[in-house]
This record gives structure tokens, C-alpha cells and sequence, in this order.
């Protein structure tokens, strides 16, 4: 049987101590793309939190998983859920990928493997997401998940020295289970993103998912926001 957590392209796991290289990698591209602007974060540091991350607990729907490409075993990205109201039945995704495996569609397969969960396990009826209104290639994804644009929130973030609008996105588990199997993720996989779509990042949501939860690693285990185009 194949596991829950393996699509066509990639294999969603754990966290491990000897990820952190990928971590800081990652984090570097979502600067570099201007998707988040934190100080530097030392080596030690980076080391730390993926120690820590491996033998975490989960806190309640609250977690944060490295994606895997299948036919390499290297780590690409990450994605995970980093805030779940049980209660309301709703929680935020966040997705990234590195820069040099963008286009390949690991994340939206990502994505549909998280969503999938936590609409089909945990029984959650609405997933949120928080794009930067002038990241297309993130737009473009989340509305070929099936998301549909629920506000837009007018200069909202400042980052690098001007802000920027983003925009709120939803999508209902029924709306899900009409564009993606619940079952099996390999005989309905996401589309990936076309090579020649815009890319200015592969991080859905106003910061970047992965570095703000590493800067945050003390109190927040989660995501920060969600997106990307890979």
C-alpha cells in the first residue's frame, strides 16, 4: 500500500537534524526574492531549529513537514499548517521550494497531500491562504487548487521599504473533493505550473512560509503563510 503521504513527484516527511543546510537555503531564496527580510540567522542557528524540529511534537493541527522529490530523495521545500481553529473549522497552509527545483509542480502536489489530510482526516471545512498581490505565479497556483479570492487587504505588509497589498484566498473542503481525489493523490495530482509562467517566488502568502516559522521557532511550529508556484 502506498503511503498516505506520497504523491507522483514528491514524499511529504519529517523534519530531520541533517535538513538544516536545505532550511537555510531556502530561507536565502525567500530574501533574495523579497518575500520576507529577517537579520541573518547564523549556521548554529539553522542547525538548532532542525534539531529541535525533529523531535518536536505536533501542536494540535499546527505542524511543518519537508517535501521530498521522488525520484531523487532530496529535500525541495516544505509545507505545513501554521494556524488551525478546530472549533471555527478553518486553518492556513503554508508552502516553499527551493529556488533551483521551481516549475516542477512539487508544490502543488505538496499542497494537495497537506490538504488533502487535513480535509479528509482531521475533517477541517475551510483552508485560508495569504498571497502578496504582486506574486502572480502564487495567485495562479492556489486558484488551480480551486482557492477563490475572498478580499484584498491594501497595503497590509511592509517589507523593503514599501507596503504591499495581499490578498485573502479560501477554499471549502467540498470544493476540494470536486477538483482532487481524496483517495489518491497519484491519479489526481495538481497541475504543475507552466515553465513559462511568472515565478517572482515559490512562497504563497505575504512572508515567506518557511523562514518567519524558523525565526519563530519557539512559538510558532507552524507556517507563516502560504504559496508557491513550483
Amino acid at each position: 500500500m502506498t503511503s498516505f503521504w506520497t504523491g507522483k513527484r514528491v514524499r511529504l516527511r519529517g523534519i530531520e537534524p541533517d535538513d538544516w543546510t536545505a532550511f537555510m537555503r531556502f530561507a536565502e531564496d525567500e530574501e533574495r526574492l523579497g518575500d520576507l527580510l529577517h537579520p541573518p540567522r547564523s549556521a548554529e542557528g539553522f542547525r538548532a531549529w532542525a534539531k529541535e524540529q525533529a523531535v518536536a511534537g505536533f501542536d494540535g493541527d499546527r505542524f511543518q513537514l519537508a517535501i521530498e522529490a521522488v525520484s531523487t530523495g532530496q529535500i525541495v521545500g516544505a509545507v505545513g499548517s501554521h494556524h488551525a481553529e478546530l472549533h471555527s473549522g478553518w486553518f492556513e497552509y503554508g508552502v516553499t521550494i527551493g529556488s533551483d527545483h521551481r516549475g516542477e509542480g512539487y508544490a502543488a502536489e505538496a499542497a494537495v497531500l497537506l490538504l488533502r489530510f487535513m480535509f479528509a482526516e482531521r475533517r477541517y471545512h475551510k483552508c485560508q491562504a495569504r498571497v502578496f498581490a504582486h506574486n502572480d505565479a502564487s495567485l495562479a497556483l492556489q486558484r488551480r487548487l480551486g482557492f477563490i479570492e475572498e478580499g484584498h487587504l491594501r497595503d497590509h505588509v511592509f517589507l523593503a521599504g514599501q507596503y504591499h497589498d495581499v490578498v485573502m484566498m479560501g477554499l471549502l473542503a467540498d470544493e476540494f473533493a470536486q477538483l482532487h481525489s481524496m483517495d489518491d493523490v497519484k491519479d489526481h495530482p495538481a497541475p504543475a505550473a507552466a515553465k513559462t509562467a511568472p515565478a517572482p517566488s515559490d512562497a504563497i502568502g505575504p512572508m515567506a512560509a518557511l523562514p518567519a516559522s524558523i525565526d519563530r521557532a519557539d512559538t510558532d511550529t507552524g507556517m507563516e503563510a502560504t504559496g508557491s508556484a513550483g
